[in-house]
């Protein structure tokens, strides 16, 4: 299928759905597996591709590469991201270059900061991503787990845009829109990449049972359109099963009613606003 698409002010456009791989390639037992699951996702449609250089010590970076060998790499969207600790100037470039070697390509469609580091000035590390995006290394700059303090400031240190904020959010984890950083992401022109989006959500719960019934979906589908359907949002899932997949997959042919959007953004029992990384914080 064609996975649909969603396009800031700036021009910035990426798929709504995409692949995660945490935890992929870190047991050389499963590589051959891992590589699999990839390269299903990528027949049935699936461009946006999500690694870091930390999910298994750059094992998943290698799982990538060896899955989109054969493959156009023009029709796809790959995105990694560098960890917190390599956020000085030369760090950064090795990392990014050690990352590019690891999937086999000359660029990333979108490179993120993975964790904000106070202790490294964001103005050299902002340096070293206009550095990147000027050697064609990378096409689009963005971030992940930033609050909007630090948000902004990656912003106001980057002569290039910064267009997209990776966050962990989704029906019961709410940080993203207690802090602020759902709507200073639509306000912004930024794109947020929720990760994660079913982990601690219970799917039996009526009021997902009811919309899953409106719709004619299953309460899985119902959780992720319910991210896509709002403005600026796109998430990614890792699943290593094609039927979990494809059962993903049919959450996107559809765009839940403002109404009901709104009735789970607000009426979703037990939200939380703490979300499983330390970076998002007050």
């Amino acid at each position: 299928m064609n996975i649909p698409t969603k396009k800031l002010l700036s021009g910035f456009e990426m798929p709504v759905y995409g692949l995660g791989t945490w935890q992929m390639g870190e047991d050389e037992s499963q590589k051959d597996a891992d590589v699999s699951a990839v390269k299903d996702a990528i027949e049935l449609g699936i461009t946006h591709i999500d690694t870091a250089e930390v999910y298994g010590d750059g094992g998943a970076e290698k799982v990538v590469g060896d899955a989109i060998k054969g493959y156009d790499r023009k029709k796809l969207f790959i995105v990694s991201k560098v960890y917190g600790n390599h956020l000085h100037y030369n760090d950064l470039l090795n990392s990014l270059n050690k990352s590019l070697d690891r999937l086999g390509t000359d660029y990333l469609d979108l490179f993120l900061l993975h964790r904000f580091n106070p202790e490294v000035e964001l103005s050299e590390t902002m340096r070293a991503m206009e550095d990147a995006f000027e050697q064609k290394l990378i096409k689009n700059i963005g971030i992940s787990n930033y609050n909007v303090d630090e948000t902004q400031s990656a912003r106001k240190n980057c002569k290039y845009p910064v267009v997209a904020n990776q966050l962990h959010y989704n029906l019961k984890i709410r940080e993203a829109q207690e802090k602020g950083l759902l709507d200073y992401c639509q306000k912004e022109d930024l794109m947020l990449i929720a990760w994660r989006p079913l982990k601690h959500v219970d799917l039996d719960l009526p009021i997902v049972a009811n919309m899953a019934k409106k719709y004619n979906k299953t309460p899985v589908q119902i959780a992720l359109n319910w991210l896509i359907s709002q403005k600026n949002v796109v998430t990614l899932s890792k699943t290593a099963n094609v039927i979990h997949l494809k059962e993903n997959l049919g959450a996107l042919d559809f765009t839940m009613e403002q109404e009901d959007i709104k009735s789970l953004l607000n009426d979703f029992p037990d939200q939380e606003e703490v979300s499983d990384t330390v970076a998002l914080r007050n």
